[in-house]
């Protein structure tokens, strides 16, 4: 299991000791939500952090655009350090052109799916993927409550997904109290914000969401 912190929950004003203390407690990746008051309601940072960020840490850098014709900043926020760039099938019109354009420009795509987007919509496009992120809240806040029919959702991709060396993802709602179901129903990817800045020690945090996903396989 991957565990990946989401710094929308981290103190802005410290965010570099905030990275730091979840690359100490075994964080595999950094979940950065990028969003642009459209798309979703909510504003949060653009390339010149992103920029910052991979100054900070050689952890993989997730970049999740949650942001209206996410095309138009694809190969911006590459420039700027990410190693993965996740876009909404919902904010894509031309959603396989995007995912070229994203390995074309040097990242690993990735495909979210909002909680009432079916599981279907990935099948045309598996092989053009190295991610898919289902998002167990409606996007745009953290602190969430996670939507059950979740792990149903993740069972469906699983299926679909396959031997391909296509990860899955959960953003939303996710802390140690459901880690070791959502890795029973076929999730790799753990994001986490509240669970783990919200804990008195984000780096301890880690490691026990990490033993949590290991409860029940």
């Amino acid at each position: 299991m991957k565990i990946a912190p989401s710094i929308l929950s981290a103190d802005f004003a410290a965010l570099g000791d905030a990275i730091a203390r979840v690359e100490a407690g075994g964080a595999d990746q950094i979940h950065v939500d990028v969003m642009d008051g459209h798309f979703v309601p909510n504003l949060t940072l653009g390339p010149p952090v992103i920029e910052s960020i991979r100054k900070r840490t050689r952890l993989p850098l997730d970049i999740h655009l949650m942001i209206e014709e996410p095309e138009r900043y694809i190969d911006t926020y590459v420039r700027a350090g990410a190693d993965l760039v996740t876009v909404h099938v919902e904010a894509c019109r031309h959603v396989q052109r995007a995912l070229s354009q994203i390995r074309e420009a040097g990242a690993k795509p990735g495909l979210a799916l909002n909680p009432a987007t079916p599981p279907s919509v990935t099948e045309y496009v598996l092989d053009d993927l190295d991610l898919v992120l289902v998002m167990s809240v409606n996007p745009g806040f953290g602190g969430q409550a996670f939507i059950p029919t979740t792990y149903a959702k993740v069972r469906h991709l699983r299926g679909l997904v396959g031997q391909r060396p296509i990860d899955l993802s959960i953003d939303g709602g996710v802390g140690p109290a459901n880690a070791g179901a959502l890795a029973k129903a076929g999730a790799d990817v753990l994001v986490a914000g509240t669970a783990i800045f919200g804990a008195a020690d984000p780096s301890q945090a880690v490691r026990k969401l990490r033993d949590a996903s290991e409860v029940l396989k």
